[in-house]
């Protein structure tokens, strides 16, 4: 294999002639081979657009020649759009504050480059990864303004995304509202409710945290891009530093803000843990969904198989006809892998000394991951999951009719004492609420017609009162 030299302040090495990236892509490579994963592709994209910015407002200024602009740009384009995506290749675990990823970036960049221009690959006295593709700029405000770009990237889509699930539960709250079941606290027979209730919840809780994610992209929308190595902006020009920020806004689409204190927003990545929050707050309410849906779904004759699951994939190989939830399984598994990326980025971003943060990287990577994978779940557990969920109200009506807890609306006719006795002698006889009620004659038949309602007892307000004026002749 043919190669060409480079060199750097360690020495010179030999690097494959036809690869875009460089000595210090090289070096880190073999640094930090410790994992399988790889930088996230959107900060790959977003440093490049940052790079964009930052040539564009170069050229304007007449720091950068034409030429060697234009072919920049161009390079920053294709690397945006995701082509060269072979050339990187590094771990997501570094040291260095992501400065082996600032270079990787500006390697590739600067090569493709010379390639547009009929140069050779590493001919840096023409195009240099530094001088010029990272002029003026530091990785320590370039990797911080591309981490908040893509986080805002892949943030909106994922409240897309809880919108059209809050949209499907709210659907099945819409389909399953006369389907009365047992209510259950603690996994204990309560009081009725509608299985459209429970998925109204559902559809509310989902609501709240597409707002709370909606609302928190603002957050990330000031940057320290022209703050170079520690936010006092040394070595970038005024002009640049206000051009480039206004470069980066038309080419995100993005309404990002230069941060008002650049010190700030270079050592502190406090705005990524309350943006990661609030992820896991959305995490653990779909977790909370899935264990829910898991849990009326279980039998089909040993569990309370209240609902039907869409049926995927064969659940065993070694029992017959079994299908498992595997859906809700999978966003229950996202889910907490995402509540660990939470504390992940708690720790790292409480390990940050003075100026800098050195753990950006590991910041990036598991926030980065988290907004991906939450909202691929949401997709899937809407499209493959809730959408095509089915209820078995034979089933509701069975187990609600055999329940204890009925016997709470007979409150306020015979109180909470022969309330108790009646319930205790029922699951100790297995005989009816009704029956014993009657036996003891505390309401007569007609009474317990109108008492006993479940689907009324769904409902605000005492159950039976409007329909007749029973007396509290029980608690006589």
């Amino acid at each position: 294999m043919s190669t060409r030299q480079e060199h750097d302040l360690l020495g010179t090495r030999e690097v494959p002639a036809t690869a875009y990236y460089g000595i210090h892509t090289l070096r880190a490579a073999e640094n930090f081979n410790v994992s399988r994963a790889r930088v996230h592709p959107e900060l790959i994209k977003a440093l490049a657009t940052v790079k964009e910015a930052a040539a564009r407002a170069n050229l304007d200024l007449g720091y950068l020649p034409a030429e060697k602009g234009r072919a920049i740009i161009t390079a920053c384009q294709e690397v945006a759009r995701g082509e060269l995506a072979d050339q990187f290749f590094l771990d997501a675990y570094q040291g260095g504050a992501g400065t082996s990823t600032n270079m990787n970036v500006n390697e590739v960049i600067a090569n493709r480059a010379l390639e547009i221009l009929g140069r050779p690959k590493g001919d840096y006295a023409t195009i240099h990864p530094i001088d010029h593709v990272n002029l003026h700029q530091s990785t320590n405000d370039v990797y911080p303004t591309a981490m908040r770009v893509a986080a805002i990237r892949l943030l909106l889509p994922l409240a897309d995304e809880l919108a059209k699930l809050q949209e499907a539960l709210q659907e099945k709250e819409a389909a399953f509202a006369g389907v009365v079941k047992i209510g259950r606290t603690e996994l204990q027979d309560a009081v009725p409710v509608t299985l459209g209730q429970e998925f109204g919840a559902y559809a509310q809780a989902i609501s709240r945290d597409r707002w709370r994610l909606y609302k928190v992209e603002e957050r990330l929308r000031q940057v320290n891009l022209g703050g170079t190595a520690t936010g006092t902006g040394l070595n970038a020009p005024l002009k640049y530093i206000y051009l480039v920020n206004d470069y980066l806004r038309r080419l995100t689409g993005i309404g990002l803000a230069r941060a008002e204190n650049m010190i700030d927003a270079t050592q502190n990545m406090d705005v990524f843990v309350e943006v990661s929050g609030l992820v896991k707050a959305a995490a653990v309410t779909m977790h909370k969904i899935a264990s829910d849906l898991r849990f009326m779904a279980a039998g089909p004759r040993g569990g309370p198989a209240e609902i039907n699951l869409p049926e995927r994939q064969a659940g065993s190989s070694i029992m017959p006809g079994k299908v498992n939830p595997v859906i809700p399984e999978m966003v229950s598994q996202v889910a907490m892998q995402v509540m660990a990326n939470d504390y992940l980025i708690a720790m790292a971003a409480s390990q940050g000394q003075l100026e800098l943060n050195p753990f950006a990287p590991l910041i990036a990577h598991t926030l980065l991951e988290s907004l991906a994978m939450l909202a691929a779940a949401a997709r899937i557990f809407r499209t493959e999951c809730i959408t095509g969920i089915t209820a078995n109200p034979e089933r509701c009506q069975e187990l609600l009719a055999v329940s204890p807890a009925l016997a709470t609306a007979l409150l306020p006719y015979i109180g909470y004492e022969k309330a108790t006795e009646v319930v205790r002698e029922a699951v100790v006889s297995g005989r009816s609420i009704k029956e014993i009620v009657l036996e003891k004659g505390y309401l007569t038949s007609d009474e317990l017609e109108n008492v006993l309602t479940p689907a009324a007892m769904t409902k605000p307000g005492t159950v039976g009162a409007v329909k007749q004026g029973i007396k509290e002749k029980g608690k006589a």
